[in-house]
Formats: structure tokens, C-alpha cells, sequence
């Protein structure tokens, strides 16, 4: 079961361990981010690509409990 999250770090209760967090967040690339990106080569603007994975603006956040390292839940863009 995962927990409702936002783009930012979050104090939750985990899942796994039961104490309350600061959640730790991770930008991780999604399908919906190489789709953009081949949809900005097909356009020739592939100089714009490496911003897709450079910044968090198409990438989702992983939040995991930095006490036992498991996953609490996915806030997707």
C-alpha cells in the first residue's frame, strides 16, 4: 500500500517500519519522459532534451523512508 505524496519531501509514517519520516525523494525518469523526449527529436528540438532529464519538470519523485530504505509512494507529473 503506498501513501498519498506531493513533488516534495514529506513527514509520513512508513509503511514498513511504522515511524514517523521525513520521506527521502528521488527524480526518477518515467515513460511519459522518453516520450517527450522522442516527440522533441521528431521535432528538431533535441538541443531541449537533455533538460527533460536534468531538471524535475517531466520526471516523477520517488519517496522512500530514509530509516529502513523502503518505498512509500510515487508523486507522478
Amino acid at each position: 500500500m503506498s501513501v498519498v505524496v506531493g513533488p516534495e519531501s514529506s513527514r509520513v509514517i512508513c509503511p514498513t517500519c511504522n515511524l514517523e519520516v521525513m520521506s527521502s525523494t528521488e527524480g526518477k525518469s518515467s515513460t511519459r519522459t522518453h516520450l517527450i523526449a522522442l516527440l522533441l527529436c521528431a521535432l528538431a528540438c533535441w538541443p531541449c532534451v537533455p533538460f527533460l532529464y536534468c531538471t524535475d519538470c517531466a520526471r516523477n519523485v520517488e519517496h522512500t523512508c530514509p530509516e529502513c530504505h523502503n518505498y512509500i509512494g510515487t508523486y507522478e507529473r
